[in-house]
């Protein structure tokens, strides 16, 4: 059934006599009081989900990312003088599906960038428990974050756990908001079809460990100067690699519930690795090893 959140309609569904009547689609917009572009410039400027549950997003990338991903859309917004976006974007946008044209200044003024790029929408992303990210535990690790403050390291974290298979992302007490913009854009899409959670939402960190670890699921914690050397390291089996903040690391009484430590031997003049890096060199290795495994 069709229904106001659809989001994306194959190009070739669509006639080429409809492609000149994009334009007809956008509703103009002159106010900043109107409710989508209220929800969106919150959405944005709260790096949270909009009171109808719906995400804010940015960028040309993005926008084709979200509909590639299958996501409903709510709203999709045009800066007046991107109006080629339209012709180019729309065709690939559900009929039902609500799109703006707002003048350039209060379009700048409702998103984060500093050179928009003159698109921007509110789409309603997949919501996932801890019980989906441990159905799929035996393709690939889960990767749990806590206290990541830098928002390009959470998005590169997002983007290698799809690379390399993971199970999913749970994010921590004092990790930056997952719907923040810059996230979004550093995960290059991967936010969209990597499912995750909010520790929170579930008790926190403490009480997925517990999840975890009552259906046998390792937990292996990242560190900087000590634990076992990655090379030694066995990640083939149900595994959750929990990653620290820039810095400080996990917090200690984490660590102390993990059953492992693993270091990320590098050259001594290097004090650390970010967090982004070690993640995905542990997600790397993991599938690399699984790999192997099934080639026994």
């Amino acid at each position: 059934m069709t229904t106001a959140y659809d989001a994306f309609t194959p190009p070739m569904n669509r006639s080429s006599e409809s492609t000149p009547g994009a334009r007809d689609r956008l509703r103009r917009i002159e106010g900043r009081h109107n409710p989508l572009l209220k929800q969106l410039r919150q959405a944005f400027s709260r790096a949270e989900l909009s009171e109808h549950g719906d995400c804010a997003i940015e960028g040309v990338h993005i926008v084709e990312e979200a509909i590639r991903s299958g996501l409903r859309f709510q709203a999709v917004v045009f800066r007046e003088s991107a109006q080629s976006l339209a012709e180019r974007l729309l065709p690939q946008i559900g009929s039902h599906v609500q799109t703006l044209s707002v003048p350039d200044k209060l379009f700048d003024n409702a998103v984060p960038s500093e050179n928009p790029q003159g698109v921007a929408a509110l789409v309603h992303l997949k919501e996932y428990s801890v019980d989906d990210l441990l159905e799929r535990v035996s393709l690939g690790p889960i990767v749990a974050v806590a206290g990541l403050q830098d928002p390009g390291n959470l998005g590169t974290i997002l983007r290698s756990a799809e690379a390399f298979g993971g199970a999913g992302i749970v994010c921590g007490e004092g990790t930056v908001s997952r719907f923040n913009s810059k996230v979004i854009r550093a995960s290059a899409g991967s936010i969209f079809r990597l499912p995750q959670v909010t520790a929170s939402d579930f008790g926190g960190l403490d009480a997925v460990c517990s999840k975890l670890r009552s259906v046998n699921v390792r937990l292996v914690g990242t560190s900087s100067h000590k634990g076992a050397p990655l090379d030694q390291a066995r990640l083939t089996e149900p595994l959750a690699i929990f990653v620290g903040g820039e810095g400080a690391g996990l917090p200690k009484p984490l660590m102390a519930q993990m059953d492992e430590l693993i270091a990320i031997p590098h050259s001594p003049r290097v004090e650390s690795l970010n967090a982004g890096i070690a993640a995905s060199i542990l997600l790397y290795e993991a599938a690399r090893q699984r790999r192997g495994l099934s080639t026994v």
